[in-house]
């Protein structure tokens, strides 16, 4: 991949640090990221690879910034099958896309930033449902637990094929395990978020699909962006923060059905 010229490596760092905030806080850095990458030119494939190598230092980052929600040892032993399937998913998903032809994955791309943000609108009504119904019980039988499972091996396929959105996913699954405190559900996405992304990282290297000067660049954004974020999520309204989001998103929806690359 051609080196990034000085106006292209300022929009992308600028784009990175914008996307490890809104990752560290509500996800769908990916809304600000991946078009930032096609529009400096990346074929798309290789946008979104570069994408989530770009972002995965900074949930790394933010990981460590939530270090005091992830000390229950109790809820890491019942994160133990999701950390599993998370990983094999995103493999999965990760050798989809790279499988998948340049200008197939281009005429994907607007319905799978439409449904990314569909994710993010109605999220938040579908975790406070489950955890309402959660409420109900004192603990999720073997039964849901395996449901949740499942839903969560879909889920890492999608985070190793695109992955934005799938940060709202996890928090229903949380919620539906019985999680309440948001910080904490916001902590353990991030976790998973990075154990899956780190497995699709690595493929994607292997497989020669990153644009290393681009990469690089965004890497150090996205590493400020996601530990400042994390440090400070408690103090930021995660409503403003989500409509944000929503608005970017459709924003970026609208962008690519109009004008496909």
């Amino acid at each position: 991949m051609p080196h990034a010229p000085i106006p292209h490596a300022i929009l992308l760092f600028f784009a990175a640090v914008v996307a490890g905030v809104i990752n560290s806080v509500a996800g769908g850095g990916g809304f600000v990221a991946f078009p930032a990458l096609v529009f400096a030119g990346i074929p798309p494939i290789n946008a979104n690879a570069t994408n989530t190598v770009a972002l995965w230092p900074g949930t790394v980052a933010a990981s460590g910034a939530y270090r005091r929600e992830l000390r229950h040892k109790t809820q890491w032993l019942a994160m133990l099958p999701l950390f599993a399937v998370s990983l094999f998913g995103a493999v999965l998903g990760a050798i989809l896309l790279l499988k998948t032809p340049q200008p197939t994955f281009m005429r994907i791309i607007p319905w799978l930033l439409l449904g990314a943000t569909t994710l993010f609108i109605f999220g938040g009504r579908i975790s406070s449902y489950i955890r309402a119904r959660m409420q109900q019980h004192q603990r999720a039988d073997a039964l849901h637990l395996a449901g949740i499972t499942v839903l969560q091996l879909i889920t890492s396929v999608y985070i190793g094929y695109f992955g934005a959105g799938a940060g709202m996913i996890m928090l229903a699954l949380f919620a539906l395990m019985g999680m309440e405190n948001i910080h904490n559900m916001n902590a353990f996405k991030t976790v998973v978020a990075s154990l899956a992304n780190g497995v699709a990282v690595i493929t994607f290297i292997v497989a020669g699909a990153v644009a290393w000067p681009q990469a690089v660049v965004m890497i150090a954004g996205a590493a400020i962006g996601g530990y400042g974020g994390a440090y400070f999520a408690q103090k930021l309204d995660p409503v403003a923060v989500r409509r944000v989001v929503i608005a970017i998103g459709l924003a970026m929806t609208a962008y690519f059905f109009v004008h496909p690359q």
